[in-house]
C-alpha cells in the first residue's frame, strides 16, 4: 500500500506542546507525513493541576523545522471564540488556508463530584467542549468554500462513566456527541469529521498517578507511548478516510470501534409502569446493535424549520 501523506495540506493541532503529549506525536507524524502544521498551546496550566515539565508550541514546531518540516507556533487559547478563531487565521496567514483541524487541547481535574467546584466544572467544559466548538466554528466556513475538511476531536473513555471524573466525562461526551452532529452537518461539503479515544502516557496521566498507579506507570512507559496513538488520528484526517460520524479507540497498539448502541428492546402498545417493570431484563437483554450515522435516517431527507435568533 502505498504511504498515506498530506503533503500540501494544512493542519491545525491543538494543545500540541506538551511533551510527552499526545498533540506533539500527532503534530510530529503529520508533518512528517508532509503536511503544514500549526502548533497550537497557550503554555500554562490552570491553577492546581500541576502536570510536570512545560508545554511550548515554539518547541514542537522547532522540532519540526528541524526535521525538515513545515510549522508555526500558536499561543491563542481554544476556551475562547475569539482564541479559536485566531488559531485559525494563524493558519490562514502561514500557510493559505486550513483542510485538517485536531482538536486535541484539554484538561482533567482527578476530583469527586462534591468537591468539584462550579467554576471548575464550568472551566473544564469551556476547555474541553466549548474549545472544540470555538476552533471548528472557525475552520467551518473555509472547510465548507473548498469543499474538503477533515475533523477529529480527541474524547475520552471516561465518557462512560469513571470515577472522580464527572466533569471530565461530560465534557467528553459532549464532544463525542458534538462529533457526530459535525458528521451530518458535513455529508453535503465534504467535510468528514471523526474522534478518537486515545490512551497513553502524557503530563496530564502523570500529573494524577499515586503510589496506587505508579506502578503501572512503570510498566506502561514502553508500552503506551503517545506516538502510538497518532496513525489512528492521522488516518481519520487523511482524504481517504472511509467514514464519517465514527469513534476509534486507540491504545498501547490496540484500535477498535467506539459506538452507540441499543438492545431490540420490546414493544406494548399498552405500555404501564408494570409492564415496564415485569419485562425489565427483556429491555435489558439481547445483542446490542451499532447505531452509525449511516444507520440513521439521512439528514438530507428531512427539513427542520431553521432556528431565528430573535433580532
Amino acid at each position: 500500500m502505498d504511504e498515506l501523506r498530506f503533503d500540501g495540506r494544512t493542519a491545525i493541532v491543538t494543545g500540541a506542546g506538551g511533551n510527552p503529549g499526545l498533540g506533539r506525536a500527532h503534530a510530529l507524524l503529520l508533518a512528517a507525513r508532509g503536511a503544514n502544521v500549526v502548533v497550537n498551546d497557550i503554555g500554562e496550566l490552570p491553577e492546581a493541576l500541576d502536570y510536570p515539565g512545560i508545554a511550548s508550541a515554539e518547541a514542537v514546531a522547532e522540532e519540526i523545522r528541524a526535521a525538515g518540516g513545515k510549522a508555526v507556533a500558536d499561543i491563542h487559547s481554544v476556551a475562547t471564540e475569539e482564541g479559536g478563531a485566531a488559531i485559525v487565521q494563524t493558519a490562514l496567514d502561514a500557510f493559505g488556508g486550513i483542510d485538517i483541524l485536531v482538536n486535541n487541547a484539554g484538561i482533567c481535574r482527578v476530583v469527586s463530584f462534591e468537591e468539584m467546584t462550579p467554576s471548575d466544572f464550568a472551566q473544564t467544559m469551556e476547555v474541553n467542549f466549548m474549545g472544540t466548538v470555538h476552533t471548528c466554528r472557525a475552520a467551518w466556513p473555509h472547510m465548507k468554500a473548498q469543499g474538503y475538511g477533515r475533523i477529529v476531536n480527541i474524547s475520552s473513555g471516561s465518557m462512560t462513566g469513571l470515577p472522580w471524573q464527572s466533569a471530565y466525562a461530560a465534557s467528553k461526551g459532549a464532544v463525542y456527541s458534538f462529533t457526530r452532529g459535525l458528521a451530518s452537518d458535513g455529508m453535503d461539503c465534504g467535510i468528514k469529521a471523526n474522534s478518537v479515544i486515545p490512551g497513553a502516557l502524557t503530563r496530564m496521566v502523570y500529573a494524577v498517578q499515586d503510589e496506587q498507579t505508579s506502578s503501572f506507570i512503570a510498566a506502561s512507559k514502553d508500552t503506551m507511548p503517545p506516538e502510538i496513538v497518532s496513525p489512528a488520528v492521522a488516518f481519520l484526517a487523511h482524504e481517504s478516510v472511509p467514514c464519517t460520524g465514527e469513534c476509534i479507540e486507540s491504545f498501547g497498539g490496540h484500535l477498535a470501534r467506539f459506538y452507540l448502541a441499543r438492545t431490540p428492546g420490546i414493544d406494548d402498545p399498552n405500555m404501564t409502569v408494570e409492564t415496564l417493570a415485569s419485562r425489565w431484563q427483556e429491555i435489558m437483554a439481547g445483542t446490542a446493535d451499532g447505531v452509525s450515522i449511516h444507520d440513521e435516517a439521512d439528514p438530507r431527507e428531512w427539513s427542520p424549520k431553521p432556528y431565528r435568533p430573535a433580532s
